[in-house]
């Protein structure tokens, strides 16, 4: 099983940048697809961009598609979310998963880790 911490979260202006880590225990994490899913208040959890398991293919949300950027790190067991022109309503509690598969985004092993919280003021 794969164990997940989210970071690198914090209060941006709109247009502003941040960049969240998912920091991975275990062996078994270039085993996995890995995703970004996020939060809103009053909102269920949606899909943000998934990355596959060690050939570089993602894809985006079309709400995030040219800002976001995913990428992952096997050798360090860590996954980013570079985000940029970030705007009031990317404001969530942003988390990661492991993944069944690329094209299945639902979490691997059934459990959330606590996230990271992005607040994006106008």
């Amino acid at each position: 099983q794969v164990q997940l911490v989210e970071s690198g979260g914090g209060l941006v202006q709109a247009g502003g940048s941040l960049r969240l880590s998912c920091a991975a225990s275990g062996r078994a994490f270039s085993s996995y697809a890995m995703g970004w899913f996020r939060q809103a208040p009053g909102k269920e959890r949606e899909f943000v961009a998934v990355i596959s398991r060690n050939d570089g293919s993602f894809y985006y949300a079309e709400s995030v598609k040219g800002r976001f950027t995913i990428s992952r790190d096997n050798a360090k067991n860590t996954m980013y979310l570079q985000m940029n022109s970030l705007k009031p309503e990317d404001t969530a509690v942003y988390y990661c998963n492991a993944l069944r598969g690329y094209t299945d985004l639902r979490p691997a092993f059934g459990s959330w880790g606590q996230g990271t919280q992005v607040t994006v003021s106008s």
